[in-house]
């Protein structure tokens, strides 16, 4: 059964090129074929992302979909420790890793679905299972979770 995407999401991705609002949704649908079950958190910051994992929690995240303007990242939070037979992983951070996804040829290559099922494995081994559910966990134009400069002392 396929999980249509939250309206919300639709609305943030309108920000985006067609293409790159259309690269998000095929590689979301990649990775609920993969993993039905999986949670689904949504952030609108300053891109959007939508973040993979067995349960609400960032630690039991096995994958996240990012855009940009030019194209989408399938990211990793533990990829450093993914095994790269394509040598396609990018990244210079101590855990997370990406790979850039610039058509729907780049979605529809299957070393992608190899890469989010090793993530999966990973994160199926710390015990968590998923709800299947959507979660929108910012919006934009919410309100600012910065806190006020103070002001300096002179």
């Amino acid at each position: 059964m396929q999980r249509p995407p939250d309206p919300q999401l639709l609305g943030f991705l309108e920000a985006y090129d067609r293409h790159i609002s259309d690269l998000a949704l095929a590689l979301r649908q990649v990775i609920l074929e993969e993993a039905p079950d999986a949670s689904e958190s949504i952030y609108q910051v300053y891109t959007v992302a939508i973040w993979f994992g067995f349960s609400g929690k960032m630690k039991d995240m096995f994958c996240y979909i990012a855009t940009n303007a030019g194209h989408v990242n399938l990211g990793f939070p533990r990829g450093s420790s993914l095994p790269d037979p394509n040598r396609v992983l990018e990244g210079e951070g101590k855990t997370m890793r990406h790979i850039k996804l610039r058509s729907q040829r780049d979605v529809e290559r299957p070393f992608v679905r190899r890469y989010i099922q090793t993530a999966m494995e990973q994160a199926a081994r710390l015990g968590a299972s998923g709800t299947g559910k959507s979660v929108v966990k910012s919006e934009r134009g919410g309100p600012s979770k910065r806190r006020a400069k103070k002001p300096r002392r002179k």
